[in-house]
């Protein structure tokens, strides 16, 4: 097959449910995509925050997805209870967020547009003090992660209920087909985009995996994930522009070694 990507394999450790996409696109410029997600996504544990917040939903003023993985397993469950409150603004992190939403019908949604992280989402004028002053703010998310967001909101006068709608896990599976293509020559690159999962990933490595993965180039989306790569000692890393658009632009255009 030709292609820019032609001859190479490249990972995809997206979580599952989320891999297609970038290995369409891997396939679509010629690469063999090799999908090997590094966090398990569940359901929470505890089914009752969620069904909690279902219950009251017309009382929040913001309801911000943290990720498509929270807007499939917390917006079943909210629509269940009634329809989605005509007051209620919906927002996300991600463009990819964005999307799922609308096709759940959950339009006029709230996001960055060029840097997707908190940050981004908190410089938003729709999420300033004058405007979520007084009212109630849901954030539905995976359990753990990050607080900058719902701290941020509680200072700037907004009462937070952080909903945690999934569980994320280490991969079940063990590290044999990563170690298998390295040993064979045939894994070209790694496409990372959560530093959680890079952390499970160096985890499960032993000494002759670590030494393949630091010859390796990393793709990485976002300035934090290439922050904690080389927090952790990587240093072949290539920050790309964000989401699958950024990744597979910047495995487009690298300089391939002949």
């Amino acid at each position: 097959m030709s292609g820019p990507l032609a001859g190479r394999t490249i990972v995809v450790t997206r979580p599952l449910a989320q891999a297609a996409p970038l290995a369409e696109a891997i396939a679509a410029a010629g690469g063999a995509p090799l999908i090997f997600p590094l966090l398990d996504i569940s359901p929470a544990a505890d089914p009752r925050p969620l069904a909690e917040a279902a219950a009251r939903l017309g009382d929040y003023r913001l309801a911000v997805f943290i990720s498509p993985n929270a807007v499939a397993h917390a917006l079943p469950v909210l629509l269940a209870a009634g329809p989605w409150p005509a007051g209620l603004v919906p927002a996300a992190v991600g463009q990819g967020t964005v999307k799922v939403l609308a096709e759940a019908g959950i339009a006029g949604c709230v996001a960055p547009t060029e840097r997707f992280d908190s940050e981004a989402l908190l410089d938003l004028p729709e999420l300033a003090a004058d405007r979520v002053r007084g009212g109630r703010v849901a954030i539905f998310r995976g359990d753990g992660g990050r607080e900058l967001l719902a701290d941020t909101l509680r200072q700037r006068g907004a009462t937070v209920d952080c909903v945690t709608c999934y569980h994320r896990a280490g991969p079940p599976h063990g590290v044999a087909p990563l170690l298998a293509a390295w040993r064979e020559g045939r894994l070209d690159a790694l496409t990372v985009s959560s530093s959680e999962g890079l952390r499970h990933l160096v985890d499960l490595l032993d000494a002759e995996g670590l030494a393949f993965l630091h010859q390796t180039p990393l793709f990485v989306p976002h300035a934090r994930i290439a922050d904690n790569a080389r927090q952790l000692g990587l240093r072949r890393i290539i920050l790309t522009a964000a989401a699958d658009a950024g990744l597979i632009a910047g495995l487009r255009a690298y300089n391939w070694p002949a």
